[in-house]
């Protein structure tokens, strides 16, 4: 609550400013926004001009308040930074109802809708596209259509009735999407369909009709869940064919393969299934929407664990976003990247958290970058080296070189390429490893035509140790020598072979439930997976490390106590 009362103050100081504002100064301002931004009057070519986009997450749409999911209040430098790093848009996604009365008229608070003008305003005047929404409203209130239709019908309008009326003079680089990622309680696939194109439709006409620029603005519509299955994008295609408008915009979400975007079910690479789930959705709607001239905005993009999580493997991360924005560009889509905290961008700086990934990201804007099937070479810490081959993936590009910092590797001698398959050298890897200490001994860079190099780790290793250890339901610490090896996934059973933890369909429970601290040599059990455990039970763990080790351990869960036992 003091958080709450807090941020609510300094949104209120920060509003009393605009409102303050005098009346020159207030055309002032609205003369640069309408300015700022030139929209063609074509959908598609408004829509492609909006890409690359960016989400301005858990912020506005955080409960209950901006800063209640730990971002800072959102300034005008925040929308300079995103447009000096080269996006053209900015998502802002909006969760009304902490800030409106649960019953008729259904009253937005004045000084919420004022923050959200405001920074919609900055957003605009930076040059950038702004859309607008109602976030998680779709699971906190509308999601209740099936035992409540008529009061959330009656609420869903009320709500873009006043959202249209505060934003209808804005200009048409302002969009609005009708709702994040629709969902319904208890409701059979036919009911989805019903409830979902009654909000559609609701909200097309009430935008319309409340004049302005809301006459022919970009409406953005959501498939059920934003979700690419065919049944979906059939049933919002019937929806935007019967509204008869073309400046409508289909919008869907994308966050991978799941047992790849969360680490689960020995989903631990890019692989050839992962790609498939991208290119097959990214071709449907495709097919459905973009190629018969309406516009596509993938409203979020990403995955979904943190991009410095550890979850997902660095490289087979940096094969993901590089196909993603591939297929996109290919397809025609724009897509806005979705950022909840620090996972890109720095929202103190606004600059990029990770080099690597701005050069990856902002190249796959115009063209590919070449990867290859790993970015380690795992040597043994001892003992005589043997040559080591990898896979070259080239995206279309043609492999120049291998390069370590600014000294180029000799063909033949150090490597040798055969196709697509480049060899490392048992001569060059010694002379690379050195003393062989554990971890990184050298970094090489596979160079292609065009792109961004791939970086090639050269690693020295020994098998890694566990040793027992004692912990509580909040979490269990393992002391572990990892010896320079990487942690890839987590086999979980129980002794007749059944999975154990809160995923009952699959061994390999979700990497996220474990965390491993190479510097702090500690592998985390936590408290998620522990809870889920049965009591009395022991759970047999095998850690699978990227070197291809797999260590065993036990652990049994004991009322608020768990132990650990090496196998």
């Amino acid at each position: 609550m003091a958080v709450f009362v807090v941020a609510l103050a300094a949104i209120g100081a920060l509003c009393a400013g605009t409102a303050a504002a005098a009346p020159a100064d207030q055309r002032s301002r609205a003369t640069a926004k309408a300015a700022a931004v030139t929209v063609p009057r074509d959908p598609m070519a408004a829509v492609a001009r909006m890409q690359p986009g960016w989400n301005l997450g858990n912020t506005f749409d955080a409960i209950p308040d901006e800063t209640s999911w730990g971002n800072p209040l959102t300034t005008k430098a925040t929308f300079d930074g995103l447009r000096a790093q080269g996006f053209r848009s900015v998502r802002i996604p909006v969760t009304w109802y902490p800030h409106q009365s649960d019953t008729a008229p259904y009253a937005i608070d004045p000084t919420w809708m004022k923050r959200v003008k405001q920074v919609v305003d900055w957003a605009l005047e930076d040059g950038l596209y702004v859309e607008i929404n109602v976030h998680h409203d779709s699971w906190q209130w509308i999601a209740d259509m099936s035992t409540d239709h008529d009061k959330v019908m009656a609420r869903f309008k009320a709500t873009w009735q006043q959202i249209a009326t505060t934003f209808k003079d804005e200009p048409r680089a302002l969009l609005m999407e009708s709702i994040n990622e629709p969902q319904f309680n208890n409701a059979t696939d036919a009911q989805k369909t019903q409830y979902l194109r009654e909000l559609n439709t609701a909200f097309h006409d009430v935008v319309r009709a409340s004049g302005g620029q809301n006459k022919d603005r970009l409406l953005v519509l959501p498939s059920e869940e934003t979700n690419s299955a065919q049944h979906w994008l059939d049933d919002l295609s019937t929806t935007m064919t019967g509204l008869r408008d073309r400046n409508l915009v289909a919008t869907v979400h994308y966050y991978s393969w799941y047992p790849f975007s969360v680490n689960i079910a020995g989903g631990t690479t890019y692989d050839a299934t992962s790609q498939k789930d991208l290119t097959d959705g990214f071709a449907r709607v495709h097919d459905t929407f973009a190629a018969k001239g309406i516009p596509v905005y993938v409203g979020e993009v990403g995955l979904l664990t943190s991009p410095y999580s550890g979850v997902v493997e660095r490289g087979e991360m940096l094969k993901y976003y590089e196909h993603l924005t591939y297929e996109a560009r290919r397809s025609g889509f724009t897509t806005a990247l979705w950022d909840a905290a620090n996972d890109f961008l720095n929202r103190g700086t606004m600059q990029w958290m990770v080099p690597e990934m701005e050069a990856l990201m902002k190249t796959s804007w115009t063209t590919r970058s070449g990867t290859a099937s790993t970015d380690n070479v795992f040597l043994p810490a001892s003992g005589a080296l043997t040559a080591q081959t990898l896979t070259l993936n080239p995206n279309g590009q043609t492999f120049t070189g291998l390069w370590e910092g600014d000294r180029e590797l000799t063909s033949g001698s150090d490597y040798t390429l055969d196709g697509d398959r480049l060899t490392l050298t048992a001569d060059a890897l010694t002379r690379l490893a050195g003393d062989r200490a554990h971890g990184v001994n050298a970094t090489l860079e596979i160079r292609y035509s065009a792109g961004v190099p791939w970086k090639l780790f050269i690693r020295s290793y020994d098998k890694p140790v566990l040793s027992n250890a004692t912990g509580t339901l909040d979490g269990l610490t393992i002391p572990t020598r990892f010896n320079g090896a990487l942690m890839a996934n987590v086999e979980s059973t129980y002794a007749d072979g059944t999975a154990a933890g809160p995923a009952s369909w699959t061994t390999f429970q979700s990497f996220d439930n474990y965390r491993a601290d190479y510097s702090a040599n500690t592998t985390t059990v936590k408290p998620d997976f522990l809870k889920s455990l049965k009591d009395d039970a022991p759970v047999t763990l095998t850690f699978r490390f990227w070197t291809g080790d797999n260590i065993t351990y036990t652990i049994t869960k004991s009322g608020n106590t768990v132990t650990g036992t090496t196998s």
